[in-house]
């Protein structure tokens, strides 16, 4: 979730917990391939998006020979019906807009099962660009609550990045632009600043206060997107208070 807010950090424990389930290497091997596929480049060190789904494949502890399989049919070496990216918009309980970032070998069955999870939790689905323009794509990198900001922010300096956000939980994001990531991401962790998480994302810049009925809604809203084979990422501009939170999950 886009924000990086105590309800993004519930996400990250959420996502965990979908790595123990093993859901995530069916997303991690389509997100893999399409990164091949989109620009017939199978070699990480000159595909970046390549290297960032490597890389988190890696980090959910994915078998080499799966990563190379997917490499393989990407390339095309393997057969296998072809997957293509499809994006789903529109808003969520509370006026929350939401994105979906899909990989599926079929539209329609795609579109049916996002726009039931919509409907079902006082959603609806928009037309293309409907909300993308609240969004930009950031790299994003999470130091928790506690973590040396005088530090992180020299380092973040030194090493290019676009931002340091410091929270009002006292937890931490570095901003890079996507072409800059991977060189920023580096270079923190030579500095020894190694992100709780990093990924690049769509950023929210303006998020939107609900209440406590609303953000339950969207919560089960995009619980039962992420749980959809075909969907891979979700984004949204929630900004649900601790107090909500603290309520919600007592």
């Amino acid at each position: 979730m886009a924000g990086h807010s105590k309800w993004a950090n519930i996400q990250h424990r959420k996502g965990a917990q979908d790595k123990k389930r093993g859901k995530i290497f069916t997303k991690l091997i389509r997100e893999i391939t399409i990164a091949v596929r989109s620009s017939g480049n199978g070699d990480p060190d000159s595909n970046p998006r390549l290297r960032l789904a490597m890389d988190r494949a890696i980090a959910a502890n994915m078998p080499k020979d799966t990563i190379e399989r997917a490499v393989n049919r990407g390339l095309g070496i393997t057969d296998g019906p072809p997957d293509e990216e499809i994006r789903y918009e529109g808003y969520g309980a509370g006026g929350v807009a939401v994105m979906v970032d899909c990989l599926s070998n079929n539209r329609n069955r795609t579109a049916g099962e996002v726009r039931h999870a919509f409907t079902k939790y006082g959603g609806n689905l928009g037309t293309d660009g409907s909300v993308a323009f609240q969004f930009r794509e950031l790299g994003v990198l999470s130091y928790p609550e506690g973590s040396d900001e005088d530090g992180i922010t020299e380092a973040a300096i030194m090493a290019g990045a676009e931002d340091v956000i410091v929270d009002e939980d006292g937890s931490i994001e570095v901003l890079t632009t996507p072409q800059s990531y991977v060189e920023v991401h580096n270079a923190m962790v030579e500095a020894g600043f190694e992100p709780e998480d990093s990924e690049v994302t769509q950023y929210a810049d303006n998020n939107v206060s609900i209440d406590a009925e609303a953000a339950e809604k969207v919560m089960a809203m995009v619980e039962a997107l992420e749980n959809l084979d075909d969907v891979q990422k979700v984004y949204s501009n929630a900004d649900i208070s601790d107090e909500i939170l603290e309520q919600l999950f007592k």
